[in-house]
């Protein structure tokens, strides 16, 4: 398994709001209020779970121009790391 497979699975286990997120992100492209209606927790840990999993490579932003509704996309290895989870 390569380092920034193995990075990438450490830092969404290291957060159940990432984790969440992520597997919610699996299937389909959604705005932060979505996801956290969906997972049950706040739009504001959601919205912090993103920025940081776009910094991992593991989310992107469809529509970065917006400053509302941005939608989010699951990459490749977002794919990747939610094989590796549970």
């Amino acid at each position: 398994m390569e380092k920034e497979l193995i990075d990438a699975i450490s830092y969404v286990q290291m957060s159940p709001y990432r984790e969440l997120t992520l597997k919610d992100l699996k299937d389909k492209v959604k705005i932060p209020s979505k996801i956290a209606k969906s997972i049950g927790i706040r739009t504001s840990h959601v919205s912090r779970s993103l920025i940081g999993l776009k910094e991992k490579q593991l989310v992107e932003v469809l529509n970065p121009e917006a400053k509302q509704g941005r939608l989010y996309k699951i990459t490749t290895l977002g794919l990747e790391v939610l094989k590796n989870l549970d």
